[in-house]
C-alpha cells in the first residue's frame, strides 16, 4: 500500500501538486505512520493563527529526518513544536495499492513519487494528528526528539541553519515571518 496525507476530504483521484522540489508529483509512503507529519504545515498553521496575510502557496516546513534503521525521527526544533503543529489539526490519509510506476525518492526512506494522476482506494480521518503521531510514537512505528531533549551541538545547527534559511528566503514572506515568530534568537542574528 502506498499513503498520502491531506487536509482535504473526499479526494478520489490524488493530482500531482507542485511542492518545495519545484516540479508536479504526487507523494506517498510505505509507512502509513511516515504520512502524519503531513498533516499540518507549521509554516501555514502559524500564520494563519497570527493573522498573516499571505496569497499563494505555503513554504512546507517540516523537521525531521530519519533513524539509522528507517525510523521517522520527528525532532523539535523550538518548544512544544509538536503539540503546537499537529494538537487539533484533522485530516485525511488516502491510499492506494495501483502504483506501478512510482518512482523511489532517494533522499526520504519509503517515499515514493508520481508524476501523474493517482486513484484512491481507501480514506481514513484521522480527528488529531497529535494524538495519531503519539500513538505512533508509543508503538514504536516513529521516534519524537522533544526540544529539551537536544543537545547543544544540535541547538547550534538549528540556530545557523534557521539563519541561514531566514537569509534566502526573502521571497517567502510567510516563512520568514514564522522563523522570525518560532525563533526569537534570530532576530539578534539578524
Amino acid at each position: 500500500m502506498y499513503y498520502h496525507a491531506s487536509q482535504i476530504a473526499g479526494i478520489k483521484v490524488l493530482e500531482p501538486g507542485v511542492s518545495n522540489h519545484g516540479e508536479p508529483l504526487v507523494y506517498f509512503s510505505r509507512k502509513r505512520e511516515n504520512t502524519l507529519v503531513y498533516l499540518s504545515n507549521a509554516v501555514e498553521k502559524y500564520c494563519r493563527e497570527t493573522g498573516f496575510e499571505h496569497h499563494g502557496s505555503w513554504y512546507k516546513w517540516a523537521s525531521y529526518g530519519f533513524t539509522k534503521d528507517g525510523i521517522l525521527l520527528l525532532q523539535e526544533y523550538y518548544p512544544d513544536a509538536t503539540y503546537e503543529t499537529y494538537k487539533g489539526v484533522s485530516g485525511y490519509i488516502y491510499s492506494t495499492s495501483m502504483l506501478t510506476d512510482g518512482k523511489a525518492q532517494a533522499d526520504i526512506p519509503d517515499a515514493v513519487i508520481a508524476g501523474h494522476p493517482v486513484p484512491v482506494e481507501n480514506c481514513e480521518f484521522i480527528p488529531d494528528a497529535y494524538e495519531a503521531i503519539m500513538d505512533a510514537v508509543r508503538a514504536g512505528q516513529m521516534v519524537l526528539q522533544r526540544y529539551g531533549e537536544l543537545s547543544e551541538e544540535m541547538l547550534n545547527w538549528i540556530r545557523r541553519i534557521t539563519r541561514e534559511e531566514y537569509e534566502k528566503s526573502a521571497d517567502k514572506p510567510e516563512y520568514r515571518h514564522f522563523l522570525e515568530g518560532k525563533f526569537p534568537l534570530l532576530e539578534e542574528a539578524i
